[in-house]
Order: C-alpha cells, then sequence, then structure tokens
C-alpha cells in the first residue's frame, strides 16, 4: 500500500538526509524510530507529500506523489492521508464540526454529515461538535485531530510523536484509539516517534 524507496533531502546549506526503504501493507503498523535530529519528521513529510525528495519517490496505492501536480497533490492528500500531530492543529475560530466539513471539502468529498457523527461518538466526544477546539481539554483536542485523520477513510495514517509527551496512561490509550481507527478503514498506520514505550506493543519498526 505504501513504498519508500531511496529517499533523500537536502537541506540549503545541510548535510543530506538519507532514509531506509519503506514497503508497508495496508492494515500495517509501524513504528519510524530514530533520536531527535535524526531526521523523523523529513521523513512524515516527504511521506505527505509535504516536501519534495531530492532522490527517489513515495507510491501509495499505486500513485506516485511525484507525478501528481501541486493540485492533485493536495487533493489526493486529502483523501487519502491522515496525519495527527504531537499537538493538535485546527482552524481555530471554526467548532470541531466545522473543521471536519472543511477537511472533506478539501479532499473533494462531499458533506457527510453521518460520518462526522459517528467518529466523533465512537472518540467519546458525542456533543463536542459545536464546540470551539479552543475549548476542549488537550486529550478532547487529541481525539478530534484523530478523527480528523480517519475522516476521509484514508489508506494511509501519519502520526507524528503523538505520545511522546504523555504519561503511561494516556499514550496507550492514544495509541489504541490510532490502532483502532486505522483498523476500521484498514489503513497503513505509521507512527513517527523515539518513544520507546511503544515498541512493546507495536512489534513492525524502521530505524532511521
Amino acid at each position: 500500500m505504501l513504498e519508500a524507496k531511496n529517499l533523500s533531502y537536502q537541506y540549503p546549506g545541510g548535510a543530506a538526509l538519507t532514509f531506509p526503504d519503506i514497503t508497508c501493507a495496508a492494515g500495517e503498523t509501524r513504528l519510524l524510530l530514530g533520536k531527535s535530529g535524526s531526521g523523523k519528521t523529513t521523513l512524515l513529510q516527504l511521506l505527505a507529500g509535504l516536501r519534495q525528495p531530492s532522490t527517489g519517490g513515495v507510491t501509495i496505492g499505486g500513485t506516485d506523489l511525484n507525478a501528481l501536480s501541486g493540485r492533485q497533490l493536495d487533493q489526493f492528500r486529502g483523501g487519502n492521508i491522515g496525519m495527527v500531530f504531537q499537538t493538535a492543529h485546527f482552524v481555530r475560530g471554526l467548532t470541531v464540526q466545522k473543521n471536519l466539513e472543511l477537511a472533506q471539502s478539501l479532499a473533494g468529498k462531499p458533506r457527510d454529515d453521518d460520518r462526522i457523527k459517528q467518529l466523533l461518538q465512537r472518540l467519546d466526544l458525542a456533543g463536542q461538535g459545536g464546540k470551539l477546539p479552543g475549548k476542549l481539554s488537550v486529550g478532547q483536542q487529541q481525539r478530534a485531530a484523530i478523527a480528523r485523520a480517519v475522516l476521509n477513510q484514508p489508506a494511509v495514517i501519519l502520526a507524528d510523536e503523538p505520545t511522546s509527551a504523555l504519561d503511561d496512561d494516556n499514550a496507550r490509550a492514544v495509541l489504541a484509539l490510532l490502532q483502532e481507527e486505522a483498523a476500521a478503514v484498514n489503513a497503513t498506520l505509521l507512527i513517527v516517534t523515539h518513544d520507546n514505550r511503544l515498541t512493546t506493543v507495536v512489534p513492525n519498526h524502521t530505524y532511521l
């Protein structure tokens, strides 16, 4: 479902970052492990098509990201790639419901209130859709971010350090939510992390 081959990225004036090849099947969960400065976030951005690689390429479901124009890539990303960050990012002036509707619109998908309602209920956010993100707790914001990431039933979910700032109980809860929601849509789940606690519960690892 996802393949990354011969990837490297050259920052202006800096050393080139090179990355191991990655092949992940639909429904697979994999950790991308590395210390700070190893290029984990850069790799995630390459996998999401947010950066253009200096060499190599990324293929998702048979689509070569390098072959897409900027507009095509934006639409492909919206419909096929879900992203979860360590700190949730929303349009702060829009309610949670409107943020999710915006995610559907940007992916070129019709508004689906039933899908949004179902996700909010499953993630223990029933009744929170009408609130602004800033009115939610940190945990609720994180669950809302997971809802947005899986809303369009993506082929791939990319999570950047989703547990590193959490205690053990909350780290386990967030990992379980990510795995459950990925399984519900048979998505590949890639977690970029230096949190070694996750290695005991996720058997597939790639080291940078």
